[in-house]
């Protein structure tokens, strides 16, 4: 068992135990082993949810033999009927013959994926994505979701959602997920992030290293810190680093408020344009107030988080003290002010060109 875990380790598989049937779990496990054969020419292994369950599941046997357990012969499991594997071939890009593509036959695939519990309808939208792929490819990703966590549905949804995640290879899918892991991203937050935040893996690593660079060396937030803010929102990783300074420099610059508070409120869930519009009308009516030197102002400034958590009618009424209209006002108004000053910065930029003139050889 313990020797299992460590390979998972090292190849950067994170097994999420209890959060998958044993069956599903087992034949993920082979799949997994098919990518990256153990090491050792015999193994020991053993499920906790079996066990839990009062089956305890092991298997000793030599490395390359079949498993003493085969969840394909599960009288649950569906078989792959004549109709499915045609809607599958046909699914397949022109010209992409299955003898080319892959070391399983075509049947013994779609097997492996309803064993893991995808239904016949999922197994062809499945196979719809990406049609010029390999369709092992999908069997591969799937995979490596599930071990992380997900269910049939889910991986379906994540892969629908980002389906060029399909053009990733397993190493690159493990070391994904390691470089997350690294950053304090453990299992549970990893689920999140490819449940919601799919593309995060498809993003090149020195775009995510130039966030968490920006975060630390400029925004000056402690590693864990960093770690919270990646935890609560992970979408963070898929925003222009510019962006995020210049956010992070109107929070703590403008309003005044502290990094751990910035951090605990939610700040970069939120969007800017809300954030900013409140923290405006508070000022313009009095009550707010950017800290001086020392930290201090003349009246008692609303926490962060409510500014940002509040709903409309909420803000008015414990903050702001007026109406919704008057509200609707001030947004117009300052809505203006900010296309007159972007229509005043285009006309400088016009009479600095104007004194130009052009170079003549």
């Amino acid at each position: 068992m313990w020797a299992l875990q460590e390979h998972c380790h090292e190849v950067g598989i994170a097994l999420c135990w209890c959060s998958l049937a044993p069956s599903i779990w087992l034949r993920c496990l082979q799949v997994v082993q098919q990518c990256a054969p153990l090491p050792a020419a015999t193994t020991t292994f053993s499920c906790p949810l079996l066990h839990h369950r009062g089956r305890h599941l092991s298997a000793e046997r030599p490395a390359g033999s079949a498993s003493s357990t085969d969840p394909s012969k599960d009288s649950h499991v569906p078989e792959p009927t004549p109709a499915l594997l045609e809607a599958v071939r046909l699914s397949l890009a022109p010209g992409h013959m299955w003898d080319k593509t892959g070391s399983l036959p075509l049947r013994k695939l779609v097997q492996s994926l309803l064993d893991m519990g995808f239904s016949h309808t999922q197994v062809v939208q499945l196979f719809n994505l990406q049609p010029r792929l390999a369709p092992q490819r999908r069997l591969a990703v799937a995979s490596e979701l599930m071990l992380l966590g997900l269910y049939p549905n889910s991986v379906l949804r994540v892969l629908q959602g980002s389906p060029d995640m399909l053009r990733m290879s397993v190493k690159q899918l493990r070391d994904r997920g390691e470089h997350l892991r690294q950053l304090g991203l453990s299992e549970g937050h990893l689920k999140h992030v490819v449940s919601h935040c799919p593309t995060i893996f498809t993003l090149p690593g020195k775009k995510i290293d130039s966030i968490v660079r920006l975060f630390k060396e400029k925004c000056l937030f402690t590693t864990e810190q960093v770690t919270e803010i990646l935890r609560s929102c992970p979408n963070v990783l898929l925003k222009e680093p510019s962006d995020l300074e210049y956010k992070f420099q109107y929070v703590f610059f403008r309003m005044g408020v502290k990094h751990k508070d910035v951090v605990k409120s939610g700040f970069f869930q939120a969007p800017f344009a809300v954030i900013r519009s409140r923290h405006m009308f508070l000022e313009r009516r009095g009550l707010y107030q950017t800290p001086d030197k020392k930290g201090q102002t003349q009246v008692i400034n609303a926490k962060l988080k409510d500014i940002i958590r509040l709903s409309d009618k909420d803000f008015l009424a414990q903050l702001a003290c007026a109406s919704l209209e008057e509200y609707d006002v001030f947004k117009k108004l300052l809505a203006q002010e900010e296309e007159e000053d972007r229509d005043s910065e285009d006309e400088d930029e016009d009479s600095e060109g104007e004194g130009e003139l052009p170079d003549h050889e």
